[in-house]
């Protein structure tokens, strides 16, 4: 799971938004002044001579005169919730009269997001930013306000050297946003070197002096103490860091006395802040006074240390042999095949029950120690090597019962509705446990747990062994409403393994004993059938424009997080253009009002915006282009080639292989026939890096359609498919040798990318994009048998019965897109079918309308990548292959050519890009 996600959860309930929504309607309203949670400073009026203005979650204030540098030594100040407000107006009081810029957070919520448990450890503690104008100014300032906040707490802020024991730190970096390609090809913040070069202002998390920048020597002693610190005289060998999060790290070691393995666990005070402001001192804390009570249970670690190293809490227990239930299932899920072996699907039922059996006693043996868990879910639980026993990991939410916990950390995809209480709350994880241990998709209860009872039947269809009671209970706890007594349900373990399984015939007890209560009913109402395409895509379509928000600007239609990143949510993959270009291939009319919003913010685009097709500004005026805006796009495109565009990445997504398809396509469009040329020059840079090492620089670090040299090969096949040059199939032939080369088989011989800790088999980035371009090239060199065998690898990963997420780029939706262009031999309507029918478990209602939730299914999507709009494409593909059409497909990806056709250049076309 993608911890970055959760912070995105809380300010909607529907869709992933910015976490400084979460104040913005009080200040919307005019009810600033009476909002607990603003800071009083935020409050005051706007200095003489000042200009106060807002950008994401800062409230920053400049003098309106006065020549300010563009980079430098920044000080920031960190602060806890209780202190924040005091030390923004010391630095307010310090900052105008001696005219000197600075920002800060100036509400609660804001303050306590930033240092949430999975916040981003690089801006964690930063409640304000102070920008000097010099070295002079720096020392002067550290040391007058350094001993106005003396001695007042706030978290350590890691990318940082700080101040003496204050509240202050420094850091070298931009003072104002200017940007730069960095060694992978993205578009990011910069400052300037030595040498009057922009390079990429590092912010993660450690301190860090630029090449080129001297430490003032006023700092320097403070380097040298911060150097000091070490683990050098613990009793323990650090050899592994497990785990990271903004509260602290998690790692495995060995006690040096005696030999035993252990894992240390770390908390950085006032940081890793919990629902109810506990920061992670106070957690561990917690922790250990569970662990304490439950000290002799075999199902829980044994406390074995307690210290504190400066000024971090640690907490040393032993290390538990086994592993996570959550990595059972990549390995050795049935369902991860096209035709899922029976023998394999009974022997996965029998090991669920017995799983969820003994994680029943888990935490039954933890209630009876008056210990409420808290916090269960397939992270959390151990299973031993011989999977015969289990133990539960993680107790910093527990708590005991007596003291009426609620739930401060969660799983989203286990998360108790805020009725639960008690052991109930537990109870209710354990009811999500039962569907999860077969299809792990419960994070969409997050969403509507009028979900469950589908879920239910799905679990039903695919593995029939499993019990009807099984389900129904968890359905019933899951939906209810926490008022009916539940203590029977700790009583109640799975069925013994060795019962029967139940033979009814589909539609009979099975189907009443899950008939979906009024809320699930409800639910399913709203949901199009997905084989009946004229009514699936009038609902999907009228979700998506339902969840459009023309007043905003970072976006028009909610999708991934990504889309908060990459400028302002324009582009193809997160943001409006997708959106657009999804509803105009699929037919399901213009969208107006969407153009025109796309319109005005690209007029001008975002400051940072991406140059890459899938992630900024090429994409943006393709689709521009296409509905028929073509004077914007050719704005849009001349801002990129104004940039040095040829130290893009070589990706089909940001970089080389994207801007060289977009050029083509818009010299076409707009009829600015130079754009060849450039394109030309896309293709001849990606030739030669065909022969650099495969080492990530200057981009083709991964494999596939988006992220890897498949791209390229695209780049190629269009460029030959226009000017007929042979050379250019040969750079193609070697761009797709270069990414098969990092696919896998399985042990039923099916090709996936290997990336190391996994193997993905995806549209996007994995071996089923690969096999999309494989379609083309063959199309045109069919006599290739590795290649034709490799396709035919690739096509039983895009059969296979599960998937864990419905997305474009990486889901379900892909699958279907895929099996609807490809041309592989045995690839059938069947498939198809399968897939479509398989779609439909991810379905949701928004608004009584058909979408679909988006990566880590936390939330619902509309994008393209993620989203409803992907999701829309492929459904949309498969209807018009069953309708003998030509189905619509992602840009430069129209159906293959006929094998053996030819293809000349147009009369108008630019010279071939040789090979170098």
């Amino acid at each position: 799971m993608d911890k970055r996600y959760e912070i995105f959860c809380l300010a909607d309930k529907h869709f992933y938004d910015t976490p400084d929504r979460l104040s913005e309607s009080a200040q919307d309203d005019g009810r600033q002044a009476q909002d607990p949670g603003a800071y009083r400073v935020a409050q005051r009026p706007v200095p003489d001579g000042w200009r106060q203005t807002r950008s994401g979650d800062w409230l920053e204030l400049r003098p309106l005169t006065g020549e300010f540098p563009l980079q430098g030594w920044k000080v920031h100040a960190s602060a806890t919730l209780g202190n924040a407000d005091g030390i923004g107006a010391a630095i307010w009081d310090y900052c105008v009269p001696r005219g000197i810029p600075f920002k800060f957070v100036p509400h609660r919520t804001l303050l306590y997001l930033r240092n949430a448990k999975y916040a981003g450890r690089g801006t964690s503690g930063k409640f304000a930013t102070i920008y000097p104008a010099d070295d002079a100014q720096l020392e002067t300032l550290l040391r007058e306000l350094g001993e106005i906040l003396d001695g007042r707490p706030g978290p350590y802020i890691l990318t940082d050297l700080r101040w003496r024991q204050g509240p202050l730190y420094v850091r070298y970096g931009g003072f104002a946003p200017r940007f730069c390609v960095d060694g992978r090809g993205r578009l990011v913040p910069a400052v300037e070197d030595a040498r009057g070069r922009l390079v990429p202002d590092r912010k993660d998390p450690a301190f860090r002096v630029p090449d080129g920048v001297e430490l003032p020597a006023f700092l320097r002693p403070h380097l040298e103490a911060r150097a000091a610190s070490t683990v050098a005289e613990l009793p323990y060998r650090i050899e592994r860091a497990l785990h990271f999060s903004n509260g602290g790290g998690v790692y495995g070691g060995t006690d040096i006395r005696d030999g035993s393995r252990v894992v240390l666990k770390e908390a950085r005070p006032h940081a890793g802040l919990a629902a109810d402001g506990a920061d992670a001192v106070a957690r561990l804390e917690r922790e250990k006074a569970a662990l304490d009570q439950l000290a002799g249970l075999p199902v829980v670690p044994a406390v074995r240390d307690w210290f504190t190293l400066d000024g971090h809490r640690f907490l040393v227990m032993e290390e538990l042999p086994g592993a996570p239930l959550n990595s059972f299932f990549a390995q050795r899920h049935p369902l991860l095949s096209a035709d899922p072996d029976p023998a394999a699907v009974a022997r996965h039922t029998e090991w669920a029950l017995r799983t969820h059996r003994l994680v029943e006693e888990a935490v039954a043996a933890v209630h009876a120690r008056g210990i409420v868990f808290n916090d269960l879910h397939m992270f959390n639980i151990m299973v031993a090597p011989d999977e015969q026993s289990v133990a539960l990991l993680d107790f910093e939410a527990a708590a005991r019962a007596e003291d009426d916990p609620r739930q401060i950390v969660a799983h989203p995809g286990f998360i108790a509705p805020a009725d639960r209480t008690r052991f109930d709350i537990d109870r209710y994880a354990l009811a999500c446990l039962r569907l999860a241990l077969f299809v792990p998709m419960t994070s969409l209860l997050a969403v509507d747990r009028g979900k469950a009872a589908h879920l239910a039947r799905i679990v039903a269809a695919q593995f029939p062994g499993v019990p009807e009671e099984f389900l129904a209970e968890a359905v019933a706890t899951i939906e209810g409403d926490g008022t009916a007594d539940a203590s029977s349900h700790t009583a109640r373990t799975a069925p013994p393994t060795s019962r029967p399984a139940r033979t009814a015939p589909p539609g009979t007890e099975r189907r009443a004993r899950l008939r979906p209560s009024s809320s699930a009913a409800s639910f399913a109402a709203a949901l199009a059938p997905l084989d009946d395409w004229p009514a699936a895509r009038a609902s999907m379509t009228r979700a998506i424009l339902s969840s459009a928000t023309p007043e905003r600007d970072d976006r028009l239609f909610p999708g991934d997080i990504a889309q908060f990143g990459d400028g302002g949510g324009l582009g193809l993959a997160h943001g409006a253009a997708g959106v657009l270009y999804a509803l105009d291939r699929t037919g399901a009319g213009p969208c107006p009002d969407g153009e025109e919003w796309l319109l005005r913010h690209t007029d001008p685009p975002p400051r940072g915006t991406p140059l890459g097709l899938y992630d900024g500004l090429p994409g943006v005026a393709c689709v521009l282009a296409r509905l028929g805006h073509t004077k914007r796009a050719l704005e849009l495109i001349n801002r990129v080639l104004d940039e040095k565009w040829q130290r893009l990445g070589s990706s089909l997504h940001g970089g080389l292989a994207g801007l060289g398809l977009a050029l083509g396509q818009l010299a076409d469009d707009t009829g600015e026939t130079g754009l060849h040329a450039h394109a030309a020059e896309a293709a001849r840079l990606l030739a030669q890096r065909l022969d650099e090492p495969d080492d990530g620089t200057p981009g083709i670090d991964k494999a596939g359609l988006l992220h890897g040299a498949t791209g390229a090969a695209l780049l190629f096949l269009r460029l030959y498919e226009r000017h007929g040059d042979p050379a250019l199939l040969d750079l193609a032939e070697r761009a797709l040798d270069r990414d098969l080369a990092r696919c896998v088989q399985d042990s039923a011989g099916t090709w996936q990318v290997d990336e190391g800790s996994r193997t993905m088999p995806y549209l996007g980035a994995g071996s089923v994009g690969i096999a999309t371009v494989l379609d083309d090239f063959l199309a045109h060199r069919p006599g290739h048998g590795g290649f034709a065998r490799a396709r035919e690898g690739i096509l039983p990963a895009a059969r296979m019965r599960y998937y864990a997420q419905p997305g474009l780029f990486q889901g379900r939706a892909g699958m279907l897109l895929h099996l609807s262009r490809t041309t592989t031999p045995g690839a059938t309507e069947a498939d198809r079918a399968a897939q479509l029918d398989g779609l439909g478990w991810y379905a949701m209602a928004y608004r009584g309308a058909l979408a679909f939730p988006g990566d880590q299914m936390m939330r619902l999507s509309m994008d393209l990548a993620t989203g409803t709009a992907g999701c829309l494409l492929a459904v949309g593909a498969a209807a018009a292959v069953r309708g003998g059409e030509a189905p619509p497909g992602l840009p430069f990806l129209p159906p293959p050519p006929v094998p053996g056709s030819t293809t000349t250049p147009p009369p108008d076309s630019t010279e071939a890009p040789a090979a170098p």
